[in-house]
């Protein structure tokens, strides 16, 4: 890649289809992130800001994807991705509708949260790894990183503007027209793939027989360069990036603050992640293991910073330096799995990185809930923070034991795709 390339961060959205699928996902995912406030603020009010209850809808909405990412990720490699995430969007939206409904009428309770959280898990289980390893046929291999990277910036721009009208709109429509608007917001994404061309996109020959789960897990378990970067991502992931629970609980038991400062809060947050986002832009290539463990180490260290921040001016600007920390650390992980996968295993492959990410969410809710329920919300960032940066030290040391300054397995991006994976046993 020229030194030009690296100078045009925006150069992904010279693709046609990815530039269509990229707008549809801008309006999407705030809607979404608008629901995710709308909910957390929702469970609090239904249960007197009870941090278990908080914890369940949380677990609710990732167990399926703990239980079934793997089979989405097997129906990626095997059918048409855009039909499948046409499909997804659609069911997103009408599960959203039936809890606004439910909410404007003023019979929802907690019951009709958790239903709602374990359905949009079931539709999310297929639609987040097909969505990841969509972007792949979108984009030529060598745009591959700079798409990735736009991604996450594009979500990280829901994330600040989602938030931010959700705080408004909760305090001035209420929470089931916040729900509305999120209903409304999946048809973006359904214009958008209805109007990317099929014939324009990067596809790859499927792979022959049957795609199984078994054969991405064997492929992964032959990469040791994949190993250890998922390793470290579900270690993380468990402990240290649970904010959608760990933010509202700070928001309201620690700080005492309203909707509008909460939407604030989590608007900071996003405003770092976005930061970052567009930092890994500039990214060519596949990052380095020494990358991925140093960014680590400093999620870490701001996450435990948090919890000891003395005052809410303090915690903004620390949530604005871990946002930025949490995304730099996932987008490395990320690019470094994704840079180092054969096409054909792709969706398989990005599927496992969807479990272990999230995943590992309802053990993870349900734990740090608890911590927080008894210990106080400070405790769940002091211990995430500490396990991160245990985690780090940790594989640095693992790689300090090794001679070479790679590892095992580690491949050029130029070789993964011609090499072979695990044969397909009939």
């Amino acid at each position: 890649m020229t030194a030009d390339a690296r100078a045009r961060p925006f150069r992904a959205l010279g693709i046609r289809n990815f530039r269509q699928f990229a707008a549809g996902q801008v309006v999407s995912a705030a809607g979404t992130w608008m629901m995710v406030v709308a909910q957390d603020w929702l469970v609090l009010e239904l249960t007197g800001n009870s941090a278990k209850a908080l914890g369940t809808v949380t677990a609710l909405q990732f167990t399926p994807m703990l239980l079934l990412t793997l089979h989405g990720g097997r129906l990626a490699d095997r059918y048409d991705k855009r039909v499948l995430l046409l499909a997804a969007n659609i069911l997103s939206g009408l599960l959203a509708l039936l809890l606004a409904a439910s909410v404007l009428t003023g019979t929802a309770g907690p019951g009709q949260v958790y239903g709602f959280a374990f359905c949009l898990g079931l539709v999310n289980a297929v639609e987040v790894p097909t969505r990841m390893a969509f972007v792949g046929e979108l984009v030529p291999v060598e745009l591959l990183p700079n798409a990735s990277a736009l991604s996450a910036a594009y979500f990280s721009v829901a994330r600040v503007v989602g938030p931010a009208a959700a705080g408004l709109l909760l305090t001035v429509l209420g929470t089931g027209w916040v729900m509305v608007v999120n209903a409304f917001s999946y048809l973006a994404t359904v214009v958008a793939l209805r109007r990317i061309r099929p014939d324009e996109l990067y596809r790859t020959a499927r792979e022959a027989g049957r795609a199984r789960v078994i054969d991405g897990l064997r492929y992964v378990h032959g990469r040791p360069d994949l190993l250890i970067p998922f390793a470290m991502i579900a270690v993380i992931g468990l402990f240290g990036l649970n904010f959608q629970l760990t933010l509202p609980l700070l928001a309201r038991t620690v700080f005492h603050t309203d909707a509008s400062a909460f939407g604030l809060l989590t608007t900071v947050f996003a405003a770092g992640s976005l930061t970052a986002a567009f930092l890994t832009t500039a990214r060519t290539s596949r990052p380095s293991a020494r990358l991925v463990t140093v960014s680590a180490l400093a999620f870490g260290g701001l996450e435990a910073a948090v919890g000891w921040a003395p005052s809410y001016p303090a915690a903004l600007v620390l949530l604005f330096l871990t946002g930025g920390a949490s995304v730099y650390f996932a987008q490395a992980v990320n690019h470094r799995i994704q840079l180092g996968s054969d096409p054909l295993y792709r969706g398989r492959v990005l599927a496992l990185y969807t479990l272990v990410l999230q995943g590992s969410t309802p053990l993870g809710a349900l734990a740090v809930g608890y911590l927080a329920e008894t210990r106080g919300a400070r405790s769940a960032f002091v211990v995430g923070g500490l396990a991160s940066l245990g985690t780090g030290l940790a594989v640095l040391c693992l790689r300090a034991g090794r001679s070479g300054p790679g590892e095992p397995g580690d491949l050029p991006v130029d070789r993964v795709a011609q090499r072979p994976g695990p044969r397909s046993v009939p």
